[in-house]
């Protein structure tokens, strides 16, 4: 596998970029452009990425396209047309909420079969409109929206019925109960035994839960900074994962957040004898 993350920290262009990637030694990252930038851009950024030999693991959305946004909708169909010609294989956003507090809040909406039924006309939408040949549409699985484990991942993927629809995997997100808090490794194992035929990109990050008193309080945190055995993570992980395949971090703030959590993950995988 290979790891990598966001490339974080102050640039003012592609070039200051490119020395921030260089310094974080990644090998695999999300993508610093899309689909509404200008092409002179986005072909910079495509060689100084080709130029470092670092493998694009996914371009992101992250809108919501539930309740008839079509300027939303617009943007998902574009980043999956951009994965497309370039060649990226994962184009990643979240199911969408019925909410209208924040594109991603939780809600009793998120699980009516009516909802159900419109996450399901909008993937197919996204990918019948943007009729990709090799990249694939995939929704992060999150704590209060479907999916929300591997079992409804799979329902997912089958209702949708569209070849180009994937899963993108980040398990501290459906680590969303005491129990799979506290039998962390037997659901991540469930987890990647259940979707690993689907995955084309991967999330790392760590879990913690407060056991100070009630009621159940449970953060994500970067590698290191909670309770999860990393060794033992990483072995799951590369029982299941392609030579290729990227395991990203995400959710910091700078380029020392990454640098640390980055430290810590390839240690981990040093003491799991796990080539990373």
């Amino acid at each position: 596998m290979i790891l990598g993350g966001t490339v974080t920290g102050n640039f003012s262009g592609p070039e200051e970029w490119e020395a921030l990637l260089q310094r974080s030694g990644f090998k695999a990252i999300t993508a610093p452009f899309t689909c509404e930038d200008d092409e002179a851009t986005i072909d910079t950024y495509m060689r100084i990425i080709e130029r470092n030999k670092v493998k694009i693991s996914e371009i992101g959305v992250w809108r919501n396209i539930l309740g008839g946004d079509e300027k939303n909708m617009a943007y998902a169909v574009g980043q999956l047309k951009l994965a497309d010609k370039l060649g990226i294989e994962c184009c990643v956003n979240i199911a969408g909420t019925k909410s209208t507090l924040a594109w991603d809040a939780a809600d009793p909406g998120n699980y009516t079969e009516e909802n159900y039924r419109d996450i399901v006309r909008s993937i197919r939408r996204v990918i019948d409109q943007a009729s990709p040949k090799s990249a694939f549409y995939t929704i992060e699985p999150m704590p209060w929206m479907i999916p929300d484990g591997p079992d409804s991942y799979l329902k997912l993927i089958e209702d949708v019925d569209r070849e180009h629809f994937a899963a993108h995997m980040d398990f501290v997100n459906m680590i969303s109960s005491p129990r799979r808090f506290l039998c962390a490794e037997e659901f991540i194992q469930e987890c990647f035994s259940k979707l690993s035929p689907f995955i084309k990109s991967t999330h790392i990050k760590d879990s913690r839960m407060d056991l100070s008193g009630y009621t159940t309080h449970i953060d994500e945190c970067p590698p290191g900074k909670g309770t999860l055995n990393y060794p033992a993570i990483l072995r799951i992980i590369d029982r299941y994962l392609p030579e290729d395949g990227a395991i990203l971090l995400e959710h910091m703030h700078s380029f020392e957040e990454y640098d640390q959590a980055f430290c810590f993950v390839k240690e981990a995988a040093k003491q799991a004898q796990v080539e990373v």
